[in-house]
């Protein structure tokens, strides 16, 4: 006895786009939050696209390469950008979760 299918198959649903805004390129998304009053632009990075080691300013530990984590800046400089990319700092994903 087979068994009854529910549902039509995937291969049988109409075609969804996938969405830009949630994964780009190289395993890398980002977004804008706002903490503590102020606005920060937040770059997820893959596993696959982290390539070097930093230090979390969360928890002062190292994320070693070939690590999830998170990159950080100010949104709201008042410098400019390029002064607020200096600023970038690298942290765990679970770190920045709860600062």
């Amino acid at each position: 006895m087979g068994k009854k299918r529910r549902g039509s198959s995937k291969w049988q649903r109409e075609h969804r786009p996938l969405s830009t805004g949630t994964f780009a390129p190289g395993g890398i998304s980002a977004g804008t939050v706002k903490r503590r009053g102020r606005e920060y632009h937040v770059r997820w990075i893959s596993a696959a696209a982290a390539q070097k080691s930093y230090t979390c300013p969360g928890c002062h530990r190292e994320i070693p390469p070939q690590t999830p984590h998170v990159v950080v800046w100010p949104a709201d400089s008042i410098f400019g950008d390029e002064h607020a990319a200096g600023e970038r700092r690298h942290w765990h994903r679970h770190c920045w979760k709860i600062s």
